[in-house]
């Protein structure tokens, strides 16, 4: 038996997001079915609904930031009950018995996570499909609780955004004092500089984009460098002691890399196309360029915990389903503050 789940999909590369209908196993033992509430928009799922990473499966469900309630638990459940409030990030399962799993990192499970849109479905064979969908079927050791206070559509985008931009300030032990850069100001980067300033780091912005200066002050930025000008680089060498550069468009990593102290770190949580990176800027002062996913369940769980206590959410903008392919082409002319996210209730 099966749930008929009525979804909006990519048919192909070149076609349109439109309305579709897919199956959900019913729920086993360890399983959890949710009536899917809202689910972020994130720019990922442009790339894969479009192929341009040249690995998508179609028909594609996209969307990984899904907020829901529980509507129906499997015999062996303990965690979760119906009604309620859960969340479902970018990952479904993972081998549970690698390093990284065992260390609540599955999201580097050396398996290979599966992902919740366009990976192999262990459970019905296929490919798994995502969030622009009524319901879901998930384990109940992927799911995390979406905390009292937090509404529950500008949560939604924190299951991605939040967590990709969270994860390594607090890994890389961001603090009081602490000189973050945040590269880019969109979905990924407006969260980068909430998160950091709640933790006390004095916080610079570095677009491209002169006119996000009034949002970076706003969002809790302490400066603002609009980067569009080469010498900006020379006069603010050395001045940071943390880079998070969420840009995924090309852009020269020499020179951001220029911008730290001694012993300064630039991680990338975009996914810029390659560019030759210099030898130079990182030796000549000990400078380290790293990388960094999204988080595990366990962390994923304590972000959004810090959220409910901080009173830190996306900035978002909310339409119904029909809407995707603007809200797409919109995204791609950068025309959102900050990130998409759609109320599932238009699909009903």
């Amino acid at each position: 038996m099966s749930l008929q789940t009525a979804a909006y999909a990519a048919q192909s590369e070149t076609a349109p997001l439109a309305p579709w209908s897919l199956s959900r196993r019913e729920p086993g033992a360890e399983d959890v079915l949710i009536e899917i509430l809202y689910c972020g928009v994130c720019h990922t799922d442009i790339h894969f609904s479009r192929n341009e990473w040249g690995n998508a499966q179609y028909p594609m469900v996209p969307g990984h930031e899904i907020v829901g309630r529980v509507v129906r638990v499997g015999a062996n459940v303990e965690r979760w009950k119906v009604g309620d409030a859960v969340g479902i990030g970018c990952f479904v399962d993972s081998c549970r018995q690698c390093g990284p799993c065992r260390a609540g990192e599955e999201q580097y499970c050396e398996a290979g996570s599966t992902f919740t849109y366009n990976a192999p479905d262990k459970h019905m064979g296929g490919m798994t499909f995502g969030g622009y969908s009524t319901q879901i079927t998930v384990d109940q050791h992927y799911l995390v609780r979406i905390p009292e206070g937090l509404p529950l559509d500008a949560a939604a985008p924190l299951l991605c955004a939040g967590i990709t931009t969270f994860s390594p300030l607090r890994h890389w032990g961001v603090k009081e004092g602490t000189r973050v850069g945040v590269v880019g100001l969109g979905g990924l980067g407006h969260m980068a500089v909430k998160f950091a300033r709640s933790m006390g780091a004095h916080v610079t912005v570095l677009s491209h984009s002169p006119g996000k200066e009034a949002d970076a002050k706003r969002l809790g930025a302490d400066a603002f460098v609009a980067t569009h000008d080469p010498e900006v680089f020379e006069r603010h060498a050395g001045q940071v002691d943390f880079i998070l550069d969420t840009v995924s468009a090309p852009h020269d990593l020499n020179a951001y890399l220029g911008l730290l102290a001694l012993d300064g770190n630039l991680v990338l949580v975009g996914l810029p196309d390659p560019t030759p990176v210099s030898a130079f800027p990182l030796i000549l002062q000990r400078r380290s360029m790293s990388g960094s996913l999204i988080g595990g369940i366990r962390e994923t769980q304590e972000m959004l915990d810090y959220c409910a206590t901080k009173g830190i959410t996306c900035d978002i903008e909310v339409i119904p389903m029909d809407k995707i392919n603007e809200a797409y082409e919109r995204m791609m002319r950068s025309d959102v503050r900050y990130r998409f996210v759609i109320d599932m209730a238009s699909l009903k």
